[in-house]
């Protein structure tokens, strides 16, 4: 194993931690995220999404009515 340092946006890093469970490691996931993209396997669930991400994809929907939308879109331009 060896140390790296990385910078990455504060939001993005808040997003990925809301993917991790209790009882996973950043490095770990990270490990196992570099390692299915350069054998080509990395694939993302809807699991796999933060409730973030969720929520901005059905905003986007075309399917989704329009109170729903506006509740959607408060909920995301408030910071957490």
């Amino acid at each position: 194993m060896t140390a790296i340092h990385v910078s990455i946006p504060v939001r993005t890093l808040e997003d990925f931690d809301e993917t991790l469970r209790f009882n996973q490691s950043r490095s770990a996931k990270i490990t196992a995220l570099i390692q299915a993209e350069l054998n080509g396997t990395l694939q993302t669930t809807i699991a796999d999404s933060s409730t973030r991400q969720l929520m901005a994809a059905l905003h986007a929907r075309d399917d989704v009515d329009l109170l729903m939308k506006s509740l959607l879109l408060q909920v995301l331009t408030n910071p957490l």
